[in-house]
C-alpha cells in the first residue's frame, strides 16, 4: 500500500512539474499583441521597365581590317573583303561551323593561311563597307550569345 502512495506521489510531482514547465497563452498573446503594434506597412512600388535594345554602331569604310594572305579550301572567286566568323586548327571544326553557315544561308567556304588556321567565310566582297555592313548583321544577328567576334579578313597577295 505504501508503494501505490509513492507511486501516486510521484505522478501528481510529474504532473505538477511538466504543467509549470508550459508556457502560459496569455505571454504569447502580449508578445503577438506587441509585435503587431510595432509592425510597419512595406508598400512594395513596381515599375514597368521598357527593355532597351542595345545598338550596335554602323560601320563605314573605315572599318578595320585584317590583313592576311590566304588560299580558298573550297571556294573559287574569293575576292578582297571577307567576313570572318571563326578560325580553326582543326579542319573538322572548321567543316562542321561552314556547313552550320550554310544551312542558315550564307555561302560560306572555307580559307587557310600560311600559319595553317583555317577561316570559316561567310561572304566575301569587293569593298569593306559592304563586307562591313555583312559583318553588323551578323552580330546583331546572333547578339548577344554568337560570331561578337566576326571580323573582316582583307586578303593580300
Amino acid at each position: 500500500m505504501k508503494s501505490k502512495f509513492l507511486l501516486l506521489g510521484l505522478v501528481l510531482t510529474l504532473l505538477f512539474s511538466l504543467n509549470a514547465c508550459k508556457s502560459k497563452e496569455s505571454a504569447y498573446k502580449a508578445a503577438y499583441e506587441a509585435a503587431k503594434e510595432k509592425e510597419t506597412v512595406e508598400v512594395i512600388v513596381v515599375e514597368e521597365v521598357t527593355p532597351v535594345e542595345k545598338s550596335r554602331p554602323t560601320t563605314t569604310s573605315s572599318a578595320v581590317t585584317q590583313k592576311e594572305k590566304v588560299t580558298p579550301v573550297d571556294y573559287n572567286g574569293m575576292k578582297n573583303f571577307n567576313v570572318v566568323v571563326g578560325s580553326f586548327v582543326n579542319r573538322t571544326n572548321a567543316t562542321s561551323l561552314k556547313e552550320n553557315m550554310t544551312k542558315a544561308g550564307y555561302n560560306a567556304f572555307l580559307a587557310q593561311n600560311e600559319k595553317g588556321m583555317y577561316r570559316v567565310i561567310i561572304a566575301t566582297f569587293d569593298n569593306k563597307s559592304d563586307a562591313a555592313n555583312l559583318r553588323d548583321e551578323v552580330k546583331k544577328k546572333y547578339y548577344p550569345n554568337q560570331f561578337q567576334d566576326a571580323w573582316i579578313l582583307e586578303q593580300t597577295n
